[in-house]
């Protein structure tokens, strides 16, 4: 079994940065896709960005596109969301999932494996 802890959250600036990470248990996170989901209070967790093992397929969703960018280091065991020019709609809880199988799937359903998160505070 894979676990993973995220870290980096924290209360920002409308307009600022902030960089997550995901540190997963064991090796064999590189070979799996990883993904990043998101969960505001009072709504339902959204999908956020994802990766393929390699790092060379991304997916993004269109309320982060050209704002974040998701990567891996397999050497690490660990995975980043980088996030610029936030919003305070990106307030949420983030969390990290791998997925053993798939190439990057934004369908939580996918990922069998997720940390317990770390919550982002963006103040207007």
């Amino acid at each position: 079994q894979v676990q993973m802890v995220e870290s980096g959250g924290g209360l920002v600036q409308a307009g600022g940065s902030l960089r997550l990470s995901c540190a997963a248990s064991r090796r064999t996170f590189s070979n799996y896709a990883m993904g990043w989901f998101r969960q505001a209070p009072g709504k339902e967790r959204e999908f956020v960005a994802a990766v393929n093992w390699s790092g060379s397929s991304t997916l993004y969703a269109d309320s982060v596109k050209g704002r974040f960018t998701i990567s891996r280091d397999n050497g690490k065991n660990t995975g980043y969301l980088q996030m610029n020019s936030l919003k305070p709609e990106d307030t949420a809880v983030y969390y990290c999932a791998a997925d053993p199988y798939g190439a990057g799937s934004p369908r939580e359903l996918e990922y069998n494996y997720w940390g317990q998160g770390t919550q982002v505070t963006v103040s207007s």
